[in-house]
């Protein structure tokens, strides 16, 4: 071999040991700045990580703990590429803009951090939760009753787990519902015109002294009393709760609750009759004063139902469709997941009220 084949090979031999150096050097680094160590060397994720030190993840009966990595970083080579160079920007966030260098920084941006992440699990389909959780290895007969009809209807619908299983690692963003929105929604009900033929309270209102009637509820509007509408409310009692007018017999949407005098003032407009459960019901209607604001129709109600369940539903888990659930079974559903939630009594029945008119098994009432 002459002295110009000696020099490329001695140059190839060189670049191949190089490359693989570099190579070496590139996994090791990649490894090291992957682990939890190398994330708690940042301070501004000593607080993610003592919410994270209270949930499952870090310690359960299995004895099984998933690392800062297991969650946030994919296994396969190009998503594992992609969320490496992402993370770049966080060493320059934690050294050099200080964007989230104090508690304060941190819970103002936490939304957008974690949006951030919901996005990239979502667009690899929960790639690292897959990573130990898979639907065809789950048991679902040994399942909590909850568990088994919310996976059964993840799977039906192709959901991920991401769409539902938000906030179990770190605390969630706190997403707060502007009061101006309700302001808003009272202020439009004080512009309905005055020749409406059918109005629908934004809040519980009384019925002179006759009872209450609740947001959402159609009410016709059949003459004036006073300063006040004179309106006409339809629906059914049951036997033994005349005290309630419900939207329809079987139907416990509530519509209005009943004074004394309230009860003596109904029309009964159909004979009693008895139901598949027992249950005996009757049609009737009611005419009574309502000097309190009400809009004209209920889709701004429903406009603001749906931001609530934007805010404190699908925060945490994926859009449950209002058809998901029957009008009577709402409620129960409704109450246990708003107290889990900071929701308040009114907003909560609001949110109720538009699933309950939206149930699989009653038609809209728009």
């Amino acid at each position: 071999m002459n002295k110009k084949w000696k020099w490329i090979a001695g140059l190839v031999f060189v670049g191949i040991l190089l490359g693989g150096a570099l190579a070496l050097s590139s996994m090791w680094v990649m490894h090291k700045t992957s682990d939890t160590a190398f994330c708690l060397s940042c301070h501004t994720m000593q607080a993610p990580y003592e919410e994270y030190q209270g949930s499952a993840h870090f310690m359960n009966q299995k004895g099984i703990r998933a690392e800062c990595h297991d969650c946030h970083i994919p296994q396969s080579g190009m998503d594992y590429l992609i969320t490496k160079i992402r993370a770049s920007k966080d060493i320059y966030h934690e050294f050099v803009t200080g964007k989230i260098d104090t508690p304060e920084k941190f819970e103002q941006h936490r939304l957008e951090m974690a949006q951030t992440v919901w996005d990239q699990m979502k667009a690899n389909d929960s790639a690292t939760c897959r990573s130990c959780h898979q639907f065809d290895a789950m048991d679902l007969q040994k399942q909590s009753a909850d568990a088994q009809k919310m996976h059964a209807l993840g799977i039906k619908e192709k959901q991920t787990c991401i769409d539902c299983h938000k906030g179990i690692a770190h605390f969630p963003p706190e997403i707060t519902i502007d009061s101006k929105a309700h302001d808003a929604l009272l202020e439009h009900a004080r512009q309905t015109p005055a020749d409406a033929k059918e109005v629908y309270p934004v809040a519980p209102a009384p019925l002179g002294n006759l009872g209450n009637v609740y947001p959402a509820t159609k009410l016709n509007v059949v003459g004036k009393s006073g300063d006040a509408r004179e309106v006409e409310i339809t629906g059914s009692q049951m036997q033994g709760a005349e005290q309630v007018i419900y939207l329809a017999a079987g139907q416990r949407l509530v519509l209005a609750t009943l004074t004394d005098e309230g009860k003596k003032a109904v029309k009964a407009t159909s004979d009693w009759e008895k139901d598949p459960y027992g249950n005996v019901w009757r049609n009737v209607s009611l005419r009574a004063p309502l000097a309190e604001p009400a809009l004209s129709k209920p889709d701004e109600i429903w406009n603001y139902a749906k931001t609530l369940d934007q805010a404190y539903c699908s925060g945490c888990h994926a859009p449950i469709s209002s058809e998901h659930y029957t009008v009577n079974a709402w409620p129960s559903v409704a109450k246990g997941m708003g107290a889990r939630t900071d929701i308040s009594a009114e907003d909560l029945d609001i949110l109720t009220r538009w699933f309950q008119y939206h149930a699989k098994d009653i038609a809209t009432r728009e």
